[in-house]
């Protein structure tokens, strides 16, 4: 299933509160960096700033128009998020860092620039020589055996992740998850 690219979560709800729902996802590895924008009939700033600590991304009291809820989710959108998701594997581009699964896993530059390239255009089959072109440059002197490691050293750091980069017979690698 596809997670999320936005939470908005009313804090008034019947049984369990929308603060404590929010918590439970900022405590989840896979879900905590998914902007949450909490909707409230309580406009006080003690309400607001409980909302901010328990991680809300946005917060909009009751009575809203639609034209403003529309306005805060482009605006949360715009700033926030991670970068890239392409299935389990997230790309922070504003931290330069890569998650598998909700882990942090280390990258070399090289690896971040290849994965970063595949994620972007996930489902396109790339040979090779396309990939030393786009991420090593035009003027990399390097055979295509080059790409071959790095994929497979990828692979091996993603984990159960790394089955998403696959293998075009005849062709070269692809880049396979839903994309968000």
């Amino acid at each position: 299933a596809a997670e999320p690219e936005l939470v908005i979560l009313d804090v008034m709800l019947p049984g369990e509160d929308g603060l404590s729902i929010l918590r439970r996802l900022r405590a989840d590895p896979v879900r905590k960096r998914v902007p949450v924008i909490l909707l409230t009939a309580l406009s006080g700033e003690e309400n607001r700033v409980d909302g901010f600590e328990a991680g809300a991304d946005g917060y909009i009291t009751k009575p809203f128009g639609v034209m403003e809820l529309i306005a805060r989710v482009k605006a949360v959108l715009r700033r926030g998020g991670y970068g890239l998701r392409v299935g389990g594997i997230e790309l922070d581009e504003k931290r330069h860092a890569v998650y598998a699964n909700g882990q942090n896993v280390q990258l070399t530059l090289k690896e971040y620039e290849l994965l970063s390239f595949l994620m972007a255009h996930a489902g396109t089959a790339f040979d090779r020589e396309q990939l030393l072109s786009e991420v090593w440059g035009m003027d990399y002197f390097g055979g295509t055996r080059t790409v071959d490691v790095h994929v497979q050293t990828l692979r091996q750091k993603l984990g159960s992740c790394g089955s998403q980069i696959h293998t075009v017979r005849g062709v070269g690698y692809r880049m396979e998850g839903d994309r968000t």
